[in-house]
């Protein structure tokens, strides 16, 4: 893995859902630095890119309600564990579960183990809460992929949080997340 400069200069083999996250970053004046990689499915195979990247890179969870008629999008540390009623609770949502990989393909047009907030570039109609812990607005960067786990991205956490989530128009609900047993 090398850490690059902005987009890749080859795009040939790369998906559309990748490439209109580097568009739409670009269009934004955000930059980012990036490295590939074979698919990172798990947290634990995120921490090589961590490492390199010097920033946390996400965990991602897309919860949904009994009734699928309430999506959120939750980010969070990668080591910090996710305890359904600490967040439940928050958000006076009870019964959250782990929405389906249709879900996802659906409302973010992303494949599971590639969840990433550049989904929201998708969400056209709002149809997802964005919920983000508290413990991430202390990083100066943020580690995510492009909707595309062959790729993570490094970006400043003030891009995300003051250009790209208005321009997505996205409010994130600031969470705290404990994680412990």
């Amino acid at each position: 893995m090398e850490l690059e400069f902005g987009r890749p200069e080859d795009l040939s083999g790369r998906e559309q859902r990748e490439i209109k996250v580097y568009d739409f970053l670009d269009s934004l004046g955000i930059g980012y630095e990036r490295i590939d990689h074979e698919p990172l499915m798990t947290m634990e195979l995120c921490v090589k890119a961590e490492d390199i990247l010097t920033a946390p890179v996400c965990k991602n969870l897309l919860l949904c309600n009994r009734q699928k008629t309430a999506f959120y999008l939750l980010l969070m540390p990668g080591d910090k564990k996710f305890k359904t009623k600490e967040l439940s609770s928050q958000i006076n949502s009870a019964r959250l579960s782990f929405a389906e990989g249709e879900d996802m393909e659906r409302l973010l047009d992303i494949h599971p183990g590639s969840l990433s907030v550049m989904g929201l570039i998708n969400d056209d109609k709002n149809e997802v809460s964005l919920l983000i812990d508290e413990d991430l607005y202390a990083n100066e960067f943020i580690g995510c992929h492009p909707c595309m786990n062959t790729s993570t991205l490094k970006i400043k956490s003030a891009d995300l949080f003051d250009k790209f989530l208005p321009a997505v128009h996205h409010t994130p609900v600031k969470v705290k997340l404990i994680g412990e047993d």
